[in-house]
């Protein structure tokens, strides 16, 4: 038997985009509609049945839950901001809050109102200062229920889809523009952290807790040739650690934000920038169990990760954890797993604060539709209705004795 400490942070995180349905202004929206692509259209329903999901949540013994707000639903038009829509994420947080259900709050998951991103999107300069004033109002309203902010979830992930990759919107394949939406996202995030804590001074509440929701995966060479392992090691570095220790350096984390999944296999096939940064090894050695999307299965890297982070000396919350799979006992075994390995990480020093399940409930995965499922709660997409699974019911008996077998 493992324990965990009395205040630890157990529950589950959403995306607004993902759960909410009909959020019709925002970018991703309009590129579903242009590409032809399935479309997110009613998603969820947890804009209607959020406080249904929230009983469940509660009755699943989760203190904390992570939510975003869609920017695109605050600021339909540039400029313009909706009080109504305010109001809604005002009531969604004090709807967690009536549970005892600690809200952390993230402002930015991906997705972009439709006018910012015809305006140049995140390649711009001009968008670091949108943000912050869209920052400015979202805080001010809420800050009073808010301790825990994300600002902007997994920058990386969103920079190498969108402009590596080129398969999320704006569909850019461009080194140049990811170079500048790096450093517009470093910007946004540590002038937005300082406007936070400017703002909760001014308005007397006690100090917010910021970071950002970063992901991370365990980078292992194939073999321990010289060019798998330095390949491995720059990915870490880069992919990992590169956005953090950016924002770090400028002060501006107050806790780190860790989203973890899957291990990547590093084989080279040649030297050559492209190769060191993206080459796998594709002869299926080292074999793990797999998820529903063909990511590894692999545990101990989240332990590997953690100690990595040690050095940082600041409190750790895996933000995000889960897998997509059509076979709960799986399920199961993954979560179980992971938190036995977060355990491991903490009785060698590292201080892990919480950890939160992607996700609440199946939702819609982006580029990947609605095939996937990686909700403890099941959604049935004809009725909306929702189905407890059993792996949530046993997720919730560690959240209600923080001990684990």
């Amino acid at each position: 038997m493992i324990k965990f400490p009395q205040d630890f942070l157990w529950g589950a995180a959403t995306s607004a985009y993902q759960v909410e349905g009909d959020n019709v202004n925002s970018d991703w929206w309009q590129w579903e509609k242009d590409a032809g692509r399935e479309n997110s259209g009613r998603a969820s329903r947890h804009y209607e049945f959020y406080e249904q999901d929230f009983d469940l949540a509660k009755s699943l013994n989760h203190n904390t839950h992570r939510l975003s707000i869609e920017w695109s639903r605050i600021e339909p038009e540039d400029g313009k901001f909706s009080q109504e829509e305010l109001k809604h994420y005002i009531d969604v947080i004090l709807s967690l809050r009536m549970r005892n259900i600690e809200p952390m709050v993230t402002l930015h998951h991906f997705t972009n109102p439709a006018w910012f991103s015809k305006s140049g999107g995140r390649e711009n300069r001009r968008s670091v200062a949108k943000f912050l004033r869209y920052c400015d109002f979202v805080i001010r309203s809420l800050g009073k229920h808010v301790h825990y902010w994300i600002t902007i979830n997994e920058p990386m992930v969103y920079i190498y889809h969108a402009y590596i990759l080129g398969v999320w919107p704006p569909e850019a394949k461009s080194l140049l523009k990811a170079k500048a939406v790096e450093d517009n996202l470093v910007s946004a995030h540590t002038r937005a952290f300082r406007l936070m804590h400017k703002i909760y001074k001014e308005l007397s509440i006690p100090k917010p807790s910021i970071s950002v929701a970063q992901n991370m995966q365990a980078f292992v060479p194939c073999t321990q040739d010289f060019k798998n392992r330095f390949a491995a090691y720059l990915r870490g570095k880069w992919y990992n650690l590169g956005f953090l220790y950016k924002i770090m350096r400028r002060k501006a984390v107050d806790f780190i934000g860790v989203n973890y999944y899957s291990r990547q296999l590093v084989e080279l096939e040649k030297w050559g920038i492209r190769n060191l940064a993206m080459d796998v090894c594709k002869n299926n050695h080292h074999p793990v169990k797999k998820n529903s999307l063909g990511w590894d299965i692999y545990p101990e890297g989240l332990c590997e990760v953690l100690l990595k982070l040690k050095k940082y000396e600041l409190p750790i919350i895996i933000t995000e954890n889960g897998i997509s799979t059509p076979d709960d006992n799986l399920r199961w075994e993954y979560i179980h797993d992971h938190l036995e390995n977060i355990h491991l990480a903490m009785e060698k020093g590292v201080k892990v604060t919480g950890y939160l399940c992607w996700s609440l409930m199946d939702n819609f995965e982006w580029d990947k539709g609605f095939g996937p499922r990686f909700g403890l709660i099941d959604i049935d997409y004809s009725t909306y209705k929702r189905t407890v699974r059993e792996s949530a019911v046993k997720f919730g008996r560690g959240c209600k004795t923080g001990e684990l077998e």
